[in-house]
């Protein structure tokens, strides 16, 4: 298992199943060390470790089942809402040793997401592990790496396919992070592609 598949695993299995249980929702936010839980359950997820009700739960030499058994939480992926998982598994070990790259990219989408968008609060959805919103019918986010680019990534996805230079992908346009840069730049792809998209 890939590094920023234990961090997906984290945000499905102990975040998002857990929260979608008793709150009813898989919707996760991301915050100023990493990404949060919006409703009960209260779980962050940390670059070293869990944080459950103000209590830090050290990830090192854990498998995702004894995280969830020390943390007091109900392990597992929210059932029947999606097809698509991030493939953890409860004896998985926890590998977090990518905790700059994941959580930066997630702190850059957010903070690009509301300087493009500030009437709109950017979720992080735990399908897909991406940060984003939706706005005139396009997506517009950030993604931590999957099959189409292997490394975290911005993205502006119309829900009806357009044609033009600026589209790369099937799904519509994405560019690395490691090519836009901060926060600003990648706003400024977001604004690019709305106009593209209009």
């Amino acid at each position: 298992m890939t590094n920023s598949n234990s961090w997906h695993g984290l945000a499905e299995l102990l975040l998002a199943g857990p929260q979608y249980r008793r709150s009813g929702t898989i919707r996760l936010r991301v915050t100023n060390a990493g990404f949060a839980t919006v409703a009960a359950p209260d779980v962050q997820a940390e670059a070293d470790a869990l944080v459950v009700d103000g209590r830090r739960i050290p990830y090192a030499g854990q498998t995702f089942a004894q995280l969830a058994a020390a943390a007091g939480l109900d392990l597992g992926a929210p059932e029947g809402l999606y097809k698509d998982t991030s493939g953890a598994k409860a004896d998985d070990p926890v590998v977090t040793t990518d905790a700059g790259t994941i959580l930066g990219a997630l702190a850059v989408g957010d903070a690009a997401l509301r300087r493009f968008a500030p009437d709109e609060t950017p979720v992080l959805w735990p399908e897909h592990f991406d940060v984003g919103i939706s706005l005139d019918e396009v997506n517009y986010g950030v993604s931590m790496g999957d099959s189409a680019i292997a490394e975290p990534y911005a993205y502006v996805g119309p829900w009806k396919p357009r044609e033009g230079d600026f589209w790369n992908v099937s799904f519509g346009a994405a560019r690395p992070l490691s090519d836009l840069g901060d926060a600003a730049a990648v706003a400024a792809f977001f604004t690019e592609g709305r106009a593209a998209a209009a």
